[in-house]
């Protein structure tokens, strides 16, 4: 059962809108690694909305370091953080440590300041949990995933039944 821990978020909010990043600086967050596709925009889609740029803002001037951290193609990582002014690293494969660990480096956090917002269960949550980060997961923007990813969903859909039962 232990072991299933691994795979439940901290907190678990309906968009990235909805997190409460005072309650973040309090815990003394000060690194955010986002993910990007469906949980600050829909997969396949080009360009950022006004609101997701003004809400990269908001957080910069609360002095959140932020670093986008996508399993996805170096092009469409880039073009997506260069608009939103932010590092990144692309092709990932979380959940493996190493992304997380360069994340980390990039805006020179640790651990315990850092937290990680995704919108799937086993690439964000389970990498963040494995490198001991404060995990963050929404629900994703769109319903179009990869064919693994809808699998992977079923699975994930188990799990949240459980982490909702347990809050």
């Amino acid at each position: 059962m232990i072991f299933m821990k691994k795979f439940y978020p901290d907190k678990y909010y309906d968009s990235i809108f909805d997190i409460d990043f005072d309650y973040l600086q309090k815990k003394g967050i000060k690194g955010l690694l986002i993910d990007l596709d469906n949980t600050i925009i829909s997969r396949g889609k080009k360009e950022t909305s006004d609101g997701l740029e003004e809400w990269f803002l908001r957080l910069s001037e609360k002095g959140f370091k932020i670093c986008i951290v996508s399993n996805n193609w170096k092009v469409r990582a880039r073009e997506i953080a260069e608009s939103l002014d932010v590092p990144f690293i692309a092709r990932a494969i979380k959940p493996r440590r190493k992304a997380f660990e360069q994340g980390m480096k990039i805006i020179n956090t640790s651990e315990h300041q850092t937290a990680v917002i995704g919108d799937q269960v086993f690439t964000d949550v389970f990498g963040g949990n494995r490198v001991n980060l404060f995990t963050i997961l929404v629900v994703p923007l769109s319903e179009s995933d990869l064919f693994y990813t809808k699998i992977l969903r079923k699975l994930e859909r188990l799990i949240l039944k459980k982490v909702q039962k347990e809050k």
